[in-house]
């Protein structure tokens, strides 16, 4: 039986190619996208290229969207060997879901921390049967985590003090923590969990940013979509990730991360903040 992996994103940049490398080694991959044109675009050109994916459509912005996506997947495959949770971005602007929440924190955590906690019983299952270590989880962040002095853990969203930049980084800065958070988590399953930061990727990021983000980081060398996905491959598939868990890296290596990650009691209370604002647990 083939290695289930599921990536978000998928349909373009980092996801794409992730889903690509993915499919070429073996895995039976299915691919989230929120763009039912980007994802056709994205399922035919892996299958010209010989790595055939499923693409789904959910927007994880939307709980509801989260949880019909998780029952579709979980009507499709039996285990999962692989999760990466890279769908993700930033917004011009503040908007509010029909749920009620800040769109761009909501899809950049809120989306990916409740689809986690709704894969896990196929997580699990893949991992009673597997070496330890080998079933994986991969949050996609930013070095934007690391450029915040802290987070309100009674405004998470940040409806109090919201701009663009905060949005996006305190986001990426609730992915590096999720998955700190979720590797005592799941230890005794043998699940591993790390977060990555990519580098600054040439995707259609920068396309949905406010001009003055375009502006910063117009002339900023950038890497491809195959360079930046190559560390999230890594951590997905190769042997020494599996061998720790709840890091945080670039370029194959571990990266020092904003220090509220290495604060034990507050990865614990922003975790309990995470489950009270999505309105259930995250494992």
């Amino acid at each position: 039986m083939a290695s289930v992996a599921v990536v978000t994103g998928a349909s373009s940049g980092i996801g794409l190619e992730a889903a690509r490398a993915l499919a070429q080694q073996g895995f039976r991959v299915i691919g989230v996208g929120r763009d039912p044109g980007r994802c056709a675009a994205a399922e035919a050109d892996l299958a010209a290229s010989g790595a055939p994916v499923e693409m789904l459509r959910a927007d994880l912005s939307l709980l509801s969207e989260v949880d019909r996506l998780a029952e579709e997947i979980a009507g499709k495959v039996e285990r999962i060997d692989v999760l990466v949770n890279n769908a993700g971005g930033m917004a011009r602007e503040q908007a509010m879901t029909a749920e009620g929440f800040e769109a761009n924190y909501a899809a950049n955590f809120l989306g990916p921390f409740a689809l986690t906690a709704r894969l896990l019983p196929l997580l699990r299952k893949a991992a009673a049967d597997a070496p330890q270590g080998r079933v994986r989880i991969v949050n996609t962040a930013s070095d934007g985590s690391e450029m915040i002095p802290g987070i309100d853990l009674a405004d998470l969203q940040n409806l109090g003090n919201w701009n663009v930049g905060v949005a996006y980084c305190s986001g990426k800065l609730a992915n590096v923590l999720h998955a700190r958070a979720l590797a005592p988590r799941l230890a005794a399953d043998g699940i591993v969990a790390h977060s990555v930061h990519p580098g600054t990727v040439g995707t259609n990021f920068f396309s949905h940013t406010p001009d003055s983000v375009q502006s910063a980081y117009g002339n900023v060398p950038k890497l491809s979509p195959e360079q930046g996905a190559d560390t999230v491959i890594w951590l997905a598939t190769a042997e020494a990730p599996g061998r720790s868990s709840g890091g945080y890296w670039f370029e194959r290596a571990p990266r020092k991360p904003n220090p509220l990650v290495e604060d034990q009691a507050f990865v614990e209370k922003f975790w309990q903040a995470a489950e009270k604002l999505a309105g259930r647990a995250g494992v």
